[in-house]
């Protein structure tokens, strides 16, 4: 990621937020104009700006999600100019800088759009769907004691990178935004290959690829079609090369369960 110039030269835009009461009322876009902002401003602190200006109106200030504002949780989802998270690649929304759009510019913002992520309101949207998926196999089920030595379980360097780029997935739902299908597979395929690369998650390999998808299915999740739109949307770049083994695990795991019982399949190999 290429780090951004600072800037010194305040700059006017005009928002057009997404306004919805609540999830079974009817939503709509309405301009704010938000003056003389700093540059240097994320994208979260220009709306905490609009925000206190509706409240001294005593108008309803924008509902929109944040928590940790450092990129790392992946709360702060909007969809901004028609992109989720924004116009620059591999950053979340709070990362976003008001120095990314020109002066006088028209900002459109919205929520994260799919079936399975209804609207509760404005920009806020119920992502739990993304937390059943993860409760129906993202899990292991050995002890794990105390702390034991780092090369205790040895695993090779190439393994454990291939791993941690899959662990780097914050469950934004990006993913699901940027893909024309709503599809779910970049973030399945993360959570079953972080877990489906190591050790510790080979009892769990069959059954963690088949109850995964099969929830992923019954939310309403679209099908992928190979169009990339996910992985270019991911604020933490994880590659849509998971999807391609999330099938292969998927096949294996389907073949194995058909002579056997699901909860008895055992893992296969990396």
């Amino acid at each position: 990621m290429v780090a951004e110039k600072t800037s010194t030269k305040n700059i006017s835009v005009t928002l057009r937020v997404w306004r919805q009461a609540g999830p079974n009322t009817t939503g709509h876009f309405v301009d704010y104009p938000a003056k003389d902002l700093n540059p240097n401003m994320s994208f979260l602190e220009m709306l905490d700006v609009v925000n206190d200006e509706l409240e001294r109106k005593g108008e309803d200030p924008v509902a929109f999600a944040h928590d940790c504002r450092e990129g790392i949780c992946g709360t702060c989802s909007l969809v901004i100019n028609g992109k989720p998270h924004g116009p620059n690649k591999a950053i979340a929304s709070c990362q976003t800088y008001m120095r990314s759009f020109k002066d006088g510019e028209t900002i459109v913002v919205e929520p994260f759009r799919a079936k399975p992520f209804p609207v509760v309101k404005d920009l806020i949207t119920d992502r739990s769907a993304f937390d059943k998926i993860q409760q129906a196999g993202g899990f292991i089920s050995v002890r794990t004691g105390a702390p034991c030595d780092a090369n205790a379980i040895p695993i090779t360097k190439e393994v454990a990178d291939l791993a941690m780029d899959a662990a780097q997935c914050i469950g934004c739902g990006a993913c699901v935004a940027a893909c024309k299908n709503a599809s779910a597979m970049l973030f399945v395929s993360a959570k079953v290959s972080q877990l489906g690369l190591l050790p510790q998650g080979q009892p769990e390999r069959d059954t963690r690829v088949l109850n995964m998808v099969a929830t992923m299915d019954s939310l309403g999740f679209g099908n992928c079609t190979n169009q990339y739109e996910c992985s270019a949307a991911c604020p933490k770049t994880v590659s849509h090369d998971f999807i391609a083994r999330l099938n292969r695990d998927y096949l294996k795991a389907s073949f194995r369960s058909s002579f056997r019982p699901v909860s008895a399949a055992a893992g296969g190999g990396a």
